[in-house]
């Protein structure tokens, strides 16, 4: 299976994606904060990165684009716990500019576990074929808690 880079500064959060990656298969390191995730990311051989968008120091925005210079096949998917405003013209959807600025889909805390485990087999595979993959960004249904 994949080895995963998983890059969030909530430890439940690292421990929860890692476990449902563990569970499926893959080999999983985390890190807790941008910096930390860059320097693990240029020292491993990682085949997917599991990025959060808003961090403490550096954010996953930056840490993509530095990642996207040294590695710009890796495919990146992002994560965000920013309610998404029902109106457009009130705040910006991150997600979206994740995707369009690199992410190869993205995930909207909290997710569901089918979810994570769908978007990282399809950027997995999608990698596999050396075709990029159609940005998806993945929202919790409206009545979801």
């Amino acid at each position: 299976m994949a080895k995963i880079l998983v890059v969030d500064d909530d430890v439940a959060v690292q421990m929860t994606v890692r476990l449902l990656l563990e569970r499926a298969g893959h080999s999983v390191v985390t890190a807790g904060d941008g910096r930390q995730g860059l320097a693990l990311c240029q020292s491993g051989d990682f085949d997917l990165l599991f990025l959060d968008i808003f961090m403490p120091g550096m954010d996953g925005f930056e840490t993509m684009r530095m990642v996207r210079q040294q590695r710009p096949h890796m495919p990146i998917i992002v994560i965000s716990g920013r309610p998404i405003s029902p109106e457009a013209d009130s705040a910006p959807d991150f997600l979206t500019m994740a995707t369009k600025l690199g992410a190869i889909s993205s995930l909207q805390k909290p997710f569901r576990p089918a979810d994570l485990l769908a978007a990282v087999t399809d950027s997995l595979e999608a990698a596999e074929r050396g075709s990029p993959p159609r940005p998806a960004v993945l929202r919790p249904p409206r009545n979801a808690p």
